[in-house]
């Protein structure tokens, strides 16, 4: 939908990609996400704790692509020409009528479900089926609910849960065999023979998993990573586990938008418009992987991007 409204209005389409593309991996860290889901299932930590502490960084993402977009098109506006005065045809306060009544719905969709669960009304199981409730009125009030949509919605959840099922009894068998043979201790001690500096040893871990980022989906390396470096990264190195959790999250958002198989990137070539090819979007893609690395940095050099709102809740 995005592309060619983008296109027709002379956005470049390096610039067009890359926003389509980074904006959309903001929906895989920004709750309510499977991601964080998944992760708290596997290593038994809280998901709402984890809903809160994934909010604030994923605000400063997305604050940070908002300053790129603004300061490129403001010094080179050939990559993102302003409309046409004869186009802007509403006033301000009309604009923000239309922002709030398209985002307040799936907002209070959000709220309901981290509400739910920070206040200990539901798990996060139960806070799930109220999400799926909530979606459904959402379709019906949309007059988007039919049959036809029930079948794609069961028959994508069907796929979606088979898939992710099979990854989860394969890495099981893998990680427990490993561990069960003293992989873990192994990676433990060729870890810290490389350097005893914890914040190095932490360096060749996200650099690992940025590496895998590039050719693995995301779910595989956090089903075959975590329960490997979440135990050294905890224990000996005495890192926060909600602050560690959100560290790997953010480098794993990351692995969508990587080239060459970044998965974003060909989910948007299988829908771009004629013109579009994989050059503008590797192109385009770059200052935003750029983006999230400093935003990576960032919750690492600021622990309290991530603890502060999870501790003010909870507390």
């Amino acid at each position: 939908l995005a592309a060619p409204t983008m296109l027709s209005k002379g956005y470049k389409k390096e610039l067009t990609a890359g926003v389509i593309t980074a904006g959309g991996t903001l929906g895989i860290l920004i709750p309510p996400s499977i991601m964080l889901v998944v992760y708290g299932g596997l290593i038994g930590m809280s998901v709402g704790k984890l809903f809160l502490a994934a909010f604030i960084p994923g605000v400063t993402l997305s604050i940070l692509y908002l300053i790129y977009v603004g300061i490129l098109c403001y010094f080179k506006p050939e990559y993102g020409p302003p409309l046409p005065k004869e186009e802007r045809t509403h006033t301000l306060k009309r604009k923000i009528g239309m922002t709030l009544k398209s985002m307040l719905p799936p907002l209070f969709l959000i709220f309901a479900v981290l509400g739910s669960i920070a206040g200990g009304i539901a798990t996060p199981t139960e806070a799930a089926g109220l999400g799926s409730v909530g979606a459904l009125i959402l379709a019906i009030l949309n007059k988007r609910a039919n049959l036809q949509f029930f079948k794609d919605s069961a028959y994508s959840t069907l796929k979606i849960t088979c898939m992710v099922m099979l990854i989860f009894v394969g890495a099981n068998f893998y990680t427990s065999i490993f561990m069960g043979l003293g992989g873990g201790d192994m990676f433990e001690k060729l870890l810290f023979s490389i350097s005893s500096n914890k914040w190095i040893v932490l360096a060749i871990m996200m650099f690992i998993m940025f590496l895998l980022g590039m050719f693995v989906d995301w779910l595989g390396i956090l089903l075959l990573c975590v329960p490997i470096f979440t135990p050294i990264a905890v224990n000996q190195l005495g890192f926060d586990p909600l602050w560690f959790a959100l560290i790997v999250c953010v480098n794993l958002q990351m692995s969508f938008l990587t080239p060459p198989f970044g998965y974003a990137l060909f989910y948007l070539k299988g829908v771009a418009p004629e013109g579009m090819h994989l050059s503008h979007i590797y192109r385009g893609i770059i200052p935003f992987v750029i983006l999230q690395l400093i935003g990576l940095v960032l919750i690492v050099m600021f622990p309290e991007i991530v603890t502060w709102l999870p501790n003010l809740i909870m507390n």
